[in-house]
Formats: structure tokens, C-alpha cells, sequence
């Protein structure tokens, strides 16, 4: 379970846990992160639900979101599809994580970053593998940066209804890939990723062979 040892041993006054959610799916942004728990009014609780979002089920998940607006400083970034497949998902992640820092407000004294990389922020940075199951200020930022991100891709799926975004989130499920199929690819599809350039060639495919079959 996580705790504050990565905190207390970095001798820093104020650390912040920052993660992100969404590299995966084949649509949407990446949604980061970074949260500065408030120790003293941590709820000894709330401390001990926090865990790796992905180790969670949605409702603890929300309810550990609004738990936590009350007693910690939140700064939350997001990288669109756009940056996604300008700069690949690696480089828009950690763009996110930057803006999540610089929503903070002000520059934490040490920031802890979920993964092997660190993205360009004004403060020292330590990567941390694994973190959201060992830092509760990643853990923290790993809940905000799912809930959040879960959220805007509802709210897209309201947009475009087929694909089951309110559900599988933009990741590759069979229902994604049979909507894709039948659909066609939207604004919010990562061009980038090799499934949807896959479906965006078999489709230009069809459309001319059906253009010559008419031309014949």
C-alpha cells in the first residue's frame, strides 16, 4: 500500500505526486494530474483508500476524487489528439504532466512522477516506477487523473454515440473496433496509433475500389 516514506525521505517541505491516465486508448487525451496532499488535514481514512486508480472500482474512485478536493492542492493538465500524434504519446504525456504542475499555481519543492521520465518542470523531479502503489501523493494524482479523464470521455461519448466511449473509455475493445469499422474514424481517434492508421488505410481502400468499380 502507498505511504509518505518517498516524501519523508526526500527531505522536501512540499512534494507533489503527479500521474496520468489515458496512454493506452485509441481516442481522447491524456489526462495528467499533480496533487500536494495537506498531511495535517488528511483524513487518516482517505489516506487509506488511496491506491493506484486502476486498483479501484469507479464508484471508490469518485468518491475518493471528491474526498480529496477538500485537503489537497490540485493542478490537472491534459494533452490533446492533436498533440498526440504531433509529438507521439510519450512527449504529449509528459506535456500534460507539465501543465498539471503549472496548474498547481505554484512550483512544488519536489515532484514525484509516476514512470521512468520526467517531463521539463520548474522544480527538481524524481521518477518514480510503480509509484502510485508506493507514494499516496501519486496514488492521489493517479485517482484525479482517471476520474477526470473518465469524464471527458463520457462527455464525448454524448458526442459521438457508437463507440461506447462511456464505457471501454477509447480503449481497443471489440465494441470499439466494430464501431470504428461501421463509423468510420472521428476528430478524437489518435491518426498516430497503429490500429487506427490500420482501419483508415482499409477504408481509403474500399472507398477506391468502390470509386473504380462505379468508373467501370
Amino acid at each position: 500500500m502507498p505511504d509518505f516514506s518517498l516524501e519523508d525521505a526526500s527531505g522536501a517541505a512540499r512534494v507533489a505526486g503527479v500521474d496520468e491516465a489515458g496512454r493506452g486508448p485509441w481516442a481522447g487525451p491524456v489526462v495528467a494530474a499533480a496533487v500536494i496532499l495537506d498531511r495535517d488535514g488528511l483524513d487518516p481514512d482517505l489516506a487509506l483508500g488511496l491506491d493506484d486508480s486502476k486498483k479501484l472500482p469507479a464508484a471508490r474512485r469518485e468518491r475518493l476524487f471528491a474526498a480529496l478536493q477538500a485537503c489537497a492542492l490540485i493542478g490537472v493538465g491534459r494533452a490533446d489528439v492533436a498533440d498526440i500524434d504531433s509529438m507521439n504519446i510519450l512527449g504529449a504525456t509528459l506535456l500534460a504532466m507539465g501543465r498539471a504542475v503549472s496548474a498547481l499555481g505554484a512550483a512544488p519543492d519536489l515532484a514525484l512522477i509516476d514512470g521512468t521520465s520526467v517531463p521539463d518542470l520548474p522544480c527538481p523531479a524524481r521518477p518514480v516506477i510503480g509509484g502510485d502503489g508506493l507514494s499516496l501523493s501519486i496514488a492521489a494524482a493517479s485517482i484525479v487523473a482517471k476520474v477526470t479523464r473518465d469524464r471527458l470521455m463520457s462527455e464525448l461519448a454524448l458526442a459521438h454515440p457508437g463507440y461506447g466511449w462511456e464505457r471501454n473509455k477509447g480503449y481497443g475493445t471489440p465494441e470499439h473496433r466494430a464501431a470504428l469499422e461501421t463509423l468510420g474514424v472521428t476528430p478524437h481517434h489518435r491518426r498516430s496509433f497503429r490500429p487506427i492508421r490500420k482501419i483508415m488505410r482499409m477504408s481509403s481502400a474500399l472507398t477506391q475500389h468502390v470509386g473504380l468499380g462505379r468508373g467501370g
